[in-house]
């Protein structure tokens, strides 16, 4: 018998304080993306889940009471691509190709570790070039204070 499988949204809230800023951090996992055969829209779940938290949060901003306003809107979406391939498979292109105007996108090649440096290098490039041919939008994170260090800069310049 086929089990069917549905990408299901699960939210993970954990509150977090450091130097007197609070700040709750939700995450929103997505077990079961990617894992049917037919992956046809697989990543319609996730959209609507993203345009539902905005939607929510206008409403609540439109309306009298805006005090306790829940902020739920899903500001990033940290997406994890599979080390064993050569760059982005069509289900990840079809994934941020419909996402990445709606949230900022931070793509991960998952399971680094278990490459070398050389075959990170090369699939870091391949992907690149897969994001720039098919036209997708990533997050790009912002210069440095002018008045940062040098080793602070350094290492923010490695990160992009």
């Amino acid at each position: 018998e086929r089990i069917t499988q549905t990408v299901e949204i699960i939210k993970h809230m954990v509150d977090i304080e450091e130097k007197g800023v609070k700040l709750r951090l939700t995450i929103v996992d997505t077990p079961g993306f990617g894992d049917a055969v037919n992956n046809t829209e697989c990543w319609k779940p996730v959209a609507d889940y993203i345009d539902q938290q905005f939607e929510q949060y206008f409403r609540d901003e439109s309306g009298l009471n805006r005090k306790n306003i829940q902020d739920n809107r899903v500001h990033c979406c940290i997406y994890f691509i599979s080390p064993y391939g050569h760059g982005l498979r069509p289900l990840d292109v079809e994934f941020m190709r419909a996402l990445h105007q709606r949230v900022n996108i931070v793509p991960v090649l998952a399971k680094a570790d278990t490459l070398t440096p050389a075959e990170v290098q090369r699939m870091k490039s391949k992907i690149r070039e897969d994001i720039d041919h098919y036209g997708i939008q990533l997050y790009q994170f912002p210069d440095c204070d002018s008045d940062e260090d040098e080793e602070f800069k350094l290492q923010d310049q490695a990160l992009k």
